[in-house]
């Protein structure tokens, strides 16, 4: 089961021939970043994907639960959530204009409500200088889209614009470790070896 109803968490899975079933967590996120304010970006990112495994794992413990969550952190430390508005992501964009930031993405599996594998990857996001024209376009093109990404981007379309460059996994990046996920099931004996 996938904790979540992200589109790019399920068609990741989807395309590498996981069979699954998703459900949405439920978690408050907003309260639960609270309550983990004291975590690092990476510790945090982590955290969050364990809150969401072990909220659907106790609804049906017999399966096997994959919670994931991103993280992004500003260079100055500052962590992004996802906008509000679409004010809101011109100014995340006009943040992270010109600057070297790191993305955080967690996957934990729970089985009987309880955490029985995890991973997190790290990536940086080495974004160009943006001008307040490309944001404008790009928000003309991509809101309401990118409403419910963290970091305002879809790298799988005009989001990869925004880069000179990143440094890390692509599927990382897209909001799932996938190689340690799918590493995981073929250990597991959930997918064929």
């Amino acid at each position: 089961m996938l904790a979540s109803q992200s589109a790019s968490r399920r068609a990741m899975l989807s395309a590498a021939g996981v069979a699954f079933v998703a459900q949405g967590s439920g978690i408050d996120e907003d309260a639960a970043k609270a309550a983990l304010a004291h975590l690092s970006p990476r510790d945090l990112a982590d955290a969050l994907a364990e809150l969401k495994a072990l909220k659907v794992s106790a609804r049906r413990p017999e399966a096997l639960v994959l919670g994931s969550d991103s993280v992004v952190a500003l260079a100055d430390g500052t962590l992004l959530d996802k906008p509000c508005d679409r004010a809101e992501a011109a100014d995340h964009l006009a943040r992270m204009s010109g600057g070297v930031h790191r993305l955080w993405s967690a996957a934990v599996i729970a089985e009987d409500g309880r955490a029985v594998w995890r991973h997190v990857d790290g990536a940086k996001l080495h974004v160009r200088t943006l001008s307040y024209t490309f944001i404008e376009r790009y928000l003309d093109a991509e809101w309401p889209a990118i409403a419910g990404c963290v970091g305002c981007f879809r790298i799988e379309g005009p989001g990869v614009q925004l880069f000179e460059r990143i440094d890390g996994d692509h599927f990382t990046v897209l909001g799932l470790p996938l190689f340690a996920v799918l590493t995981y099931l073929r250990e597991r004996g959930a997918m064929p070896r």
